[in-house]
């Protein structure tokens, strides 16, 4: 590697998998949502990689009404873990991270690996739940529906639209 005019030896990037916890409250909902998420994260050292989660993590702090009116807060709570990837450099096949287990029984092997139906990607995601708070965003939900009755060629009603049908 080539010195820097400060003297400084360049480092190369690496890849970190940082996981960040983030709590979400519904105003008037006595019960928070806490997503566990995943980022990818390329920095030239571990405290580089640590400052860049914590700024993804804040970022990430938003409020919003939800369909109901009430206000949705999604607040940064920490970094939960941050590792560098096993294999170095993201490509298909690599490995990202990894757990270790000791001792495991061949039940406890059995539970870990679910039948296909049961993963998330096969299946119902937590995010179809019925007894989670509703902290989806009205904003989304709207635009959604408009780009739906777009690509319908549907006329969107709207306040205006729909007094004028009822009061010609």
């Amino acid at each position: 590697m080539e010195a820097s005019s400060t003297g400084e030896t360049p480092q190369s990037q690496e890849w970190f998998l940082a996981t960040l916890i983030t709590e979400i409250s519904i105003e008037g909902e006595t019960r928070n949502v806490v997503h566990r998420n995943l980022f990818l994260v390329s920095a030239r050292s571990p405290e580089e990689a640590y400052h860049k989660a914590l700024q993804i993590g804040h970022e990430g702090e938003i409020t919003y009404d939800n369909p109901a009116g009430r206000q949705v807060r999604h607040s940064f709570r920490g970094v939960a873990q941050l590792e560098e990837l096993v294999d170095g450099e993201p490509a298909d096949g690599a490995e990202l991270a990894f757990e270790q287990h000791v001792a495991v029984s061949e039940e406890e092997i059995q539970a870990l690996v679910p039948p296909k139906e049961r993963l998330r990607v096969f299946g119902e995601t937590a995010l179809c739940e019925t007894n989670v708070p509703d902290y989806s965003s009205k904003d989304v939900l709207i635009r959604v529906a408009e780009m739906l009755s777009e690509e319908r060629g549907e006329e969107r009603e709207t306040p205006e639209t729909r007094d004028s049908v009822r009061n010609p």
